[in-house]
């Protein structure tokens, strides 16, 4: 079962080598993961110890994750019948289907009044409550909660379903796009090159041909060699990209075009946001709350001759962009849209990449909103719109 699980890995596009997966071979011969009962050893151990022996850079967790979780599906349920049902399995039979007259029938709560029902209603209520419509709970068409249905709310745990909450109380786990993702096509690198500026810089490395033989000529036919700095290209960019939630969608766009930017532009400095820049932000998913980077200090961090590019589908509630508060995992003083606007007055050369299609944009209100915060700079993640952002950023 290993060495198929070692064939997983390696199609998972995951470095992992012979040597390291006799290691894990010894590693569990030696008992490293406790002493081995009749069960063997439990999923979880055995998971912690390939993770440490097989995987030597923590950017490929995420993918060591995704493979495991793949080959691993089911493995625990099945060696354990004594594990009782999951209660999601059971919840299914309380969901509700609404009709869409009934779905328009619900009413919005405005942002104040929803904070102020939500802090009502953890205060009333004393026990798990499902399928109504005022109590915290599960299904039904309670504001809050999760599982059930309401136009505007907070989701409370659990998975989201209908993408209408304005805020989200738990906290998720979101993962960096991979910059080593192979590109389905070279187009968008060819697109992105309209950005390029070259200049010589550096030491005396490239040999100037023309420069020689004008030198040699004067020189009555003596060698005269002539030597010039390597070009490189001179852009910097800053790159600014939504991560989570909606843009789940679109991770293979993004990655593909994270790789083609990391592997054209040498001045590059990237961070990661969810849904509408606030006053922090951050390089890594997994620490995302242990090493925050201050937008001020990014700020005064970068020149202006950094050419800023968000990424992201502009997709979320208004109140994330206008209202103090209005972020869906922490409370955040100032609106989005005041970060917006000095991040775009700090860089005057920005834009904004959408990967959503450009045939939605009109029928989102957030996305209209961020259009207009960014003087109408926002171009779809197509070959034609990420030509036309080059364009504007090169001028």
């Amino acid at each position: 079962m290993l060495i198929d699980f070692f064939y997983t890995l390696r199609a998972a596009k995951l470095p992992v080598s012979v040597k390291e997966y006799l290691m894990l071979l010894e590693a569990l011969q030696a008992g490293v993961v406790g002493p081995r009962s009749e069960d063997g050893w439990s999923l979880d151990d055995f998971y912690f110890l390939a993770r440490t022996t097989l995987v030597k850079d923590e950017k490929h967790f995420d993918k060591f994750d995704r493979a495991f979780a793949a080959y691993f599906k089911g493995v625990e349920m099945v060696a354990d019948f004594k594990k009782e049902l999951p209660e999601e399995w059971l919840r299914k039979l309380l969901d509700k289907e609404l009709t869409d007259e009934q779905k328009a029938a619900l009413q919005k709560m405005d942002w104040d009044e929803l904070m102020e029902t939500l802090k009502k209603r953890l205060e009333e209520q004393q026990g798990r409550h499902e399928g109504g419509n005022k109590w915290i709970g599960t299904g039904g068409t309670s504001p809050f909660g999760h599982g059930g249905y309401n136009p505007q709310g907070v989701r409370i745990g659990g998975p989201g379903k209908n993408r209408s909450a304005v805020k989200v109380w738990e906290q998720r786990a979101y993962r960096d796009y991979d910059d080593t993702q192979e590109l389905g096509t070279r187009n968008i690198k060819v697109a992105l090159r309209r950005l390029r500026k070259f200049a010589r810089q550096g030491s005396h490395l490239e040999l100037d041909l023309p420069d020689t033989i004008r030198s040699t000529a004067a020189n009555a036919g003596w060698l005269d060699i002539k030597m010039v700095p390597e070009r490189h290209n001179n852009v910097k960019v800053l790159l600014l990209m939504d991560v989570g939630g909606t843009m789940d969608d679109h991770i293979q766009r993004v990655e593909e075009l994270f790789s083609a930017v990391k592997s054209e532009f040498k001045h590059l400095e990237f961070y990661y946001f969810h849904n509408c820049v606030y006053d922090f932000m951050w390089k890594n998913n997994r620490r995302r709350f242990a090493e925050k980077f201050d937008t001020w200090d990014i700020i005064r961090k970068y020149n202006k001759d950094y050419k800023l590019i968000f990424v992201g589908d502009a997709t979320m509630s208004p109140y994330e962009i206008l209202q103090p508060g209005g972020s869906v995992e922490y409370h955040n003083e100032e609106p989005g849209a005041e970060w917006l606007q000095r991040l775009t007055h700090a860089f005057p050369q920005h834009a904004w990449i959408n990967p959503e299609p450009q045939g939605v944009w009109e029928y989102r209100q957030s996305i209209d909103i961020i259009r207009r915060l960014i003087g109408d700079r926002m171009y779809p993640l197509t070959l034609k719109g990420l030509e036309e952002s080059m364009r504007l950023l090169s001028k």
